[in-house]
């Protein structure tokens, strides 16, 4: 049963003077517990698809409907909260708050939530384990490595245990095994807690690992492959 459903997605800037169709009527289904990879080329039109898919960018038209709820008539207070709530993100450049540790950075949007501090431990506690970084608990951005810093903006997308984590070139400043450990890692909490992936890449590596494949080519998908 598909849980997200997009249809006729469109998105243009510069409409009033020359419009670029970033994305020009996408259709697409997911269902839950997916590990979908987004690929095509510079300009394709991925990470805009991927923003609009979170919420983080409007759309010009076309409906994006999750678990039922049409994000695209939700007002920007329920907009925020559903994101809130659902979706966890992984940024290129970690995004982490550098005054932060990794504890409280992971604590972070379970503090917004509202999860008490007793059971926002245990989680972080939990993730740190499964994902390789207990012995940066107490460590800010600035005194990890690359790989490190992507493991502590997973375990925050993660923290809150979202339906969907939306990952925009997750691995794209990692070295090869810091990349094949993380999305071994994404993996496994995927089919532990069978959380929906999608990636927006152009990562070889990332594309051996996803089950599905749509590649995006002027704005329009031109290939939709399960493995």
């Amino acid at each position: 049963m598909s849980i997200i459903k997009i249809h006729d997605l469109k998105k243009t800037y510069n409409e009033t003077t020359i419009p670029v169709h970033a994305v020009n009527g996408i259709d697409l289904e997911f269902e839950a517990g997916e590990f979908t990879a987004l690929v095509g080329p510079s300009g394709c039109g991925k990470t805009t698809f991927l923003n609009m898919l979170g919420g983080l960018e409007q759309a010009t038209s076309g409906k994006v409907e999750i678990d039922g709820i049409d994000l695209t008539s939700l007002s920007p207070s329920k907009l925020t909260d559903f994101r809130l709530k659902n979706i966890g993100f992984v940024f290129q450049a970690y995004n982490l708050i550098p005054v932060l540790n990794t504890k409280e950075n992971i604590e972070f949007i379970m503090q917004l939530q509202g999860i008490s501090a007793k059971e926002s431990e245990a989680r972080v506690d939990e993730l740190i384990e499964e994902l390789g970084i207990k012995d940066q608990k107490l460590k800010r951005p600035s005194e990890m490595s690359g790989g490190q810093q992507q493991r502590v903006a997973v375990a925050r997308a993660l923290a809150s245990k979202p339906q969907f984590v939306l990952a925009d070139e997750p691995t794209a400043n990692l070295d090869s095994k810091s990349t094949e450990t993380l999305l071994d890692l994404m993996k496994f909490m995927n089919e532990k807690e069978n959380i929906t992936f999608i990636f927006a890449t152009h990562d070889d590596r990332v594309i051996r690992k996803a089950r599905r494949v749509v590649s995006l080519e002027d704005g329009k998908v031109i290939k939709d492959e399960r493995k």
